[in-house]
C-alpha cells in the first residue's frame, strides 16, 4: 500500500531503509534499460547514415520530440494517480487552432492568442475532471469521448483547415524558431516544465499526495486527502500544457492545426509514460523515465524517417514498444496473465 509519505524515489527504484547507492544503482533498472536501448538506436542510425549523428540533426529530434515530451510529462502525472487521458492530442489541436486564430482575428499581440489557447486548455481539461469525477465516468472512457469531441471542436472552429499566419509576429517567431544558449526555445519550454513537475512529485505534499491516491484511494482519502479536488486539478494541469504544446505547434507550423501535426500524440504520450516506468494502474512513475522514453521514440522515429523507412512503421513499433512496456510491467508486478491460474 502506498502512503502519503511515499517519495517517489522510494517508489521508482529503492527500498525502504537503503542509505548508500551506487550512481547505476540510483537510476534505477528501468532507466538503464531506457539508456541501453536509446545507445542502441543513436549507434545503429549513426552507423547507417552519418548525417543522423550531426549536431543538426540531434537539434531536429529534440525540437520534434518537445510537443511529445510536453505531453508525456503530464501524462505521468495523471498516471501516477491513477487516471488516463487520451484527449490530449485533440487538445492540443483545440489550442493550436484557438491560438492562431484569436490572433490573427483580432489583429492583437501574440499574447492574447496565447491567453486565449491557455483558457482553452484549462476550460477542457476542467471539464475532463468534472465528467470524470462528479459523472462517475472511467477516466479512458471519458476522455475517449474528449478525444472525438474536441478534434470535432477543432474542426468545426477551423472549418477544417489550417488558419491564420502568425510568423509575422515576433513572440511566435521566437517560440518556434529561437534559441537560448544555443538549444531551441522549445526544449527550454520542455526542460523547465519537466523541472517544474519532478519537483511536484518529489518534494512536495501535493507529489506524495498523489502517489498515495494512485497507490491506494481508499487509504488516501481515509487519510483525509480531497480526491476529488486532486483529480480536478490534474486534469486542468493537463489541459494547462496541452495548450502550450498547441501553440508551441502552432509557432513551429505558422498557423493553427485542427489535426495535422496533433493527431496521434495520445498515443506517443501513454507510450513514452509507460515506458519510463509508470504503472498503469497508479502510485508508480517519475518525470526522469519518461523523457528518456521521449528521447528513445524521438531517435527511432527520426532514424526510421532519415532511412527513407515507412512511416507506417512508426505507428507499428509505438504499438509495439507500448504492449511491451506493459508486459514487462506485469512481470515485474507478478500479476498473473488474465484467463490463466496462478
Amino acid at each position: 500500500m502506498t502512503t502519503a509519505t511515499t517519495s517517489p524515489a522510494e517508489t521508482e527504484q529503492a527500498p525502504p531503509g537503503a542509505r548508500k547507492r551506487s550512481p547505476l544503482a540510483a537510476l534505477g533498472g528501468q532507466n538503464l534499460s531506457l539508456i541501453g536501448a536509446l545507445v542502441v538506436v543513436l549507434g545503429l542510425f549513426g552507423a547507417l547514415n552519418e548525417n543522423y549523428l550531426s549536431l543538426s540533426n540531434l537539434q531536429v529530434i529534440a525540437e520534434a520530440a518537445t510537443i511529445t515530451g510536453l505531453l508525456a510529462v503530464v501524462q505521468t502525472v495523471v498516471i501516477i494517480c491513477g487516471g488516463l487521458d487520451i484527449s490530449v492530442g485533440s487538445q492540443v489541436g483545440v489550442a493550436s487552432v484557438v491560438s492562431a486564430m484569436v490572433f490573427t482575428g483580432t489583429g492583437s499581440s501574440a499574447f492574447v492568442g496565447v491567453l486565449a489557447a491557455v483558457g482553452a486548455g484549462v476550460l477542457v481539461g476542467v471539464l475532463n475532471g468534472l465528467v470524470i469525477v462528479y459523472g462517475r465516468v472511467n477516466p479512458t472512457i471519458a476522455t475517449l469521448a474528449g478525444l472525438a469531441a474536441y478534434k470535432g471542436l477543432a474542426q468545426l472552429l477551423s472549418d477544417g483547415r489550417a488558419q491564420g499566419y502568425v510568423l509575422n509576429d515576433p513572440v511566435f517567431v521566437f517560440l518556434g524558431r529561437g534559441k537560448i544558449a544555443g538549444l531551441p526555445v522549445m526544449v527550454w519550454i520542455l526542460i523547465v516544465v519537466a523541472i517544474a513537475v519532478h519537483v511536484m512529485l518529489g518534494y512536495t505534499d501535493i507529489g506524495r499526495n498523489l502517489y498515495a491516491i494512485g497507490g491506494n484511494d481508499t487509504a488516501a482519502r481515509l487519510a483525509g486527502i480531497n480526491i476529488n479536488k486532486y483529480l480536478v486539478a490534474v486534469y486542468a494541469l493537463i489541459g494547462v500544457v496541452a495548450a502550450v504544446a498547441g501553440i508551441l505547434l502552432t509557432a513551429r507550423t505558422g498557423s493553427g492545426q485542427p489535426v495535422s501535426g496533433s493527431e496521434g500524440l495520445e498515443l506517443k504520450a501513454i507510450t513514452a509514460a509507460a515506458l519510463g516506468g509508470c504503472a498503469l494502474k497508479g502510485g508508480k512513475g517519475g518525470v526522469g523515465g519518461t523523457l528518456l522514453a521521449v528521447a528513445l521514440l524521438g531517435a527511432l522515429e527520426n532514424g526510421l524517417t532519415v532511412e527513407g523507412i515507412n512511416t507506417f512503421w512508426q505507428n507499428v513499433a509505438q504499438g509495439v514498444l507500448l504492449v511491451a512496456a506493459v508486459v514487462i510491467q506485469q512481470r515485474r508486478n507478478g500479476e498473473r496473465a488474465v484467463g490463466l491460474p496462478h
